[in-house]
């Protein structure tokens, strides 16, 4: 049997209250213990038959990353990303575990489809894939599909991602039923027939000459969702929060201790609509970019608990869909590789700490999407992600794995970089040496 020990390093793991230096070691794939590396008494012998020693002094070593919310584009739309290249720039990323959305072609929407999502993905990088299933036949908003056949099939969620359940009853019943399987019910909270621009509504939108959508399209529909939760009592996830009343609303129904969480991506935290003056077809997105105050307002969320976790909202696009006039191209951007060093860069600015953005990534997102993952310990699956905070790198198309090249930091340098990916003690991703 195999056995890894990951030695040395700063362990944050928020699920255990850990922050210091401390070794891991791993036999069989999981977690056989932790122990502070100062009084480890225990033998750690280079060369024994069957040992690898990673030397993590100086590193970041945290539970393997967690996305809620990740477009692979596979069944359908394999020219922008595939199960194989997704995965890829997920584990470049530091990712263990992803959540795919449904919005493929044929939608995610019954049991075939999400079977072969997982036969790709146990073809892949070597990521945990769990597949999310389409709340609605067609993501259509008219019929529900069948929640209990999505969820034999392999399903942790269902959403609506990208095309906004109108219908409140339709809702409703989506609550209704996802309570009785277990299932979270993820919304892409906006009403369509607000969110009718192409950036957010505003000073810059004005200036740029483009129209805007206004807060209010997310805010109304949050207000709608979190009030069908309450009535029904249903388990209520909403996709990337992106607005300072969204925040407040989701903060009120905690407060109310209703079923609902919520994720925000690390391009609404970092970036503000200022982002567009430019015309960066890279810089737009549904939900758009905000305001500065409502940026305030999400890291406030993620600093009090309101919002539960990160997400990347990875949504890959090729250059037919975003070498165009800035009203005529896709809204989305990748965001996996990127997403762990734009949050540190919100950490080494003071405007999150280490163990808020760690838990985000990790035991939270887990917890949402009731997984076994997010956290080291003895048992638990060897899924680790080691970090170099103190070295940097400039984003490339070249540079990056996923298929498409939609970021809006290509160019830009960030800090922290992951080195080393591991799903069940086995290293996925290893980042070329300096």
């Amino acid at each position: 049997m195999n056995r890894l020990v990951i030695k040395g390093g700063r362990l944050v793991d928020p699920a255990s209250n850990i922050d210091g230096i401390y070794n891991i070691y791993v036999m069989g794939g999981r977690v056989a213990s932790v122990k502070k590396a100062e009084t480890d008494t225990s033998e750690i012998a280079p060369g024994s038959p069957g040992l690898d020693i990673i030397d993590a002094g100086g590193m970041l070593v945290m539970p393997g990353l967690i996305d809620l919310h990740t477009h692979l584009r596979e069944p359908g739309y394999e020219y922008k990303e595939d199960i194989s290249t997704g995965t890829g720039a997920a584990a470049a990323g530091g990712f263990t575990t992803i959540l795919c959305m449904a919005n493929t072609n044929p939608v995610n929407d019954n049991g075939s489809v999400t079977r072969y999502i997982l036969k790709k993905a146990s073809e892949g990088s070597g990521v945990n894939v769990r597949p999310v299933g389409a709340l609605s036949v067609g993501l259509k908003g008219e019929r529900l599909t069948e929640f209990a056949e999505l969820k034999e099939a392999g399903c942790v969620a269902v959403s609506d991602d990208g095309v906004p359940v109108v219908n409140a009853a339709l809702m409703r019943r989506a609550l209704e039923y996802s309570a009785s399987f277990g299932l979270t019910v993820i919304t892409h909270a906006e009403e369509v027939s607000l969110a009718t621009g192409v950036m957010n509504e505003g000073a810059v939108s004005t200036r740029l000459g483009l129209k805007g959508t206004p807060n209010a399209a997310e805010d109304s529909m949050v207000a709608r969702d979190i009030t069908l939760a309450e009535l029904t009592g249903g388990r209520l996830h909403i996709a990337h929060v992106s607005t300072k009343g969204a925040v407040e609303l989701v903060r009120m129904a905690k407060k109310k201790g209703l079923k609902v969480t919520a994720e925000v991506t690390p391009h609404h935290l970092a970036l503000t609509d200022s982002a567009v003056e430019r015309y960066d077809t890279n810089a737009k997105m549904n939900p758009p970019l905000r305001s500065r105050e409502d940026a305030e307002a999400l890291l406030e969320g993620l600093r009090d608990g309101t919002i539960d976790s990160i997400a990347t909202d990875h949504a890959p696009h090729s250059t037919i869909e975003k070498d165009v006039e800035f009203d005529k191209a896709s809204n989305g951007i990748i965001g996996l590789e990127t997403a762990f060093s734009v949050v540190y860069g919100l950490v080494k600015a003071g405007k999150l700490s280490l163990t808020d953005a760690v838990r985000a990534m990790t035991i939270n997102p887990s917890r949402v999407a009731s997984l076994d993952r997010g956290a080291l310990r003895v048992g638990s699956s060897a899924d680790i992600t080691i970090a170099d905070l103190g070295r940097s790198w400039t984003v490339t198309p070249e540079g990056l794995k996923s298929k498409s090249k939609n970021s809006p930091w290509i160019g830009s340098t960030l800090d922290a970089v992951v080195v080393r990916t591991i799903v069940g003690g086995r290293t996925i991703f290893e980042a070329a040496s300096l």
